[in-house]
């Protein structure tokens, strides 16, 4: 029974380790594109519906070859196998924070968004910025999505801190993303990096961001929930 918990002690120090790094490299400023991309090539028509994914690096598919990768590309897949009309637009820039996409929402918004899928945040925490201006910050998108977009459906992806970021911190952050997602009648994916973060052979080589494999795993995770999104089951 000692050893046992000795080993999920290491198991668990080993996770959060990796944790703080993939925020680290979140927090880089690294040139990325906000192109609009369907990864399928299929011609668009009138009846096709759009997803837009908006957030940082983990969403701009950040060290791998190919944008259609990452983790949108990745559901993009899935909907042309369920043969759902809905295109993918991928609107990630690795190192954005929630002030920075509150900058630049106007902007994204230029183009028709059916569904909003926001996943920001990790960058705010950490720079350990307070929990209420990254919520005011959310909220702020949000409200953006929904004047302009009022039937539009939303999605918010879940991110954490590690516990170095100090307990009450880590507590307050991990709330913030079901709290929102209640408050706006949001569809929630708890925790997007559940299965990959910590996971060596599913990251790059920096131990960070996610191979083409783990934004398989990734992308599996947001698409238990978005598949009833667009079902019209949540």
């Amino acid at each position: 029974m000692c050893l046992y918990k000795i080993k999920n002690m290491n198991k668990l120090k080993i996770t959060c380790i990796l944790l703080a790094l993939l925020l680290a490299a979140c927090g880089e400023k690294k040139p990325a594109s906000t192109s609009t991309t369907v990864p399928t090539g299929k011609p668009d028509s009138s009846s096709t519906k759009t997803v837009l994914f908006f957030g940082d690096s983990l969403t701009a598919g950040y060290g791998l070859d190919d944008q259609n990768e990452a983790f949108p590309g990745v559901v993009q897949n899935k909907i042309d196998a369920a043969n759902l009309h809905y295109k993918v637009v991928n609107a990630g820039v690795s190192g954005e924070t929630s002030s920075g996409g509150k900058g630049r929402i106007s902007w994204i918004l230029k183009q028709k968004v059916d569904v909003f899928v926001l996943e920001l945040g990790a960058n705010d925490g950490l720079r350990g910025i307070p929990v209420t201006e990254t919520i005011q910050n959310l909220q702020a998108i949000i409200d953006s999505v929904k004047a302009k977009y009022p039937k539009a459906k939303l999605v918010m992806l879940g991110m954490q801190v590690p516990p170095n970021m100090g307990s009450v911190y880590a507590y307050s952050f991990k709330a913030i993303f079901p709290e929102l997602a209640a408050k706006n009648n949001m569809a929630l994916v708890p925790f997007l990096l559940k299965g990959v973060g910590g996971t060596p052979s599913l990251n790059q080589k920096d131990g960070i961001h996610p191979t083409a494999g783990g934004a398989k795993i990734v992308g599996d995770n947001v698409w238990r929930v978005l598949e009833g999104v667009l079902l019209n089951k949540n």
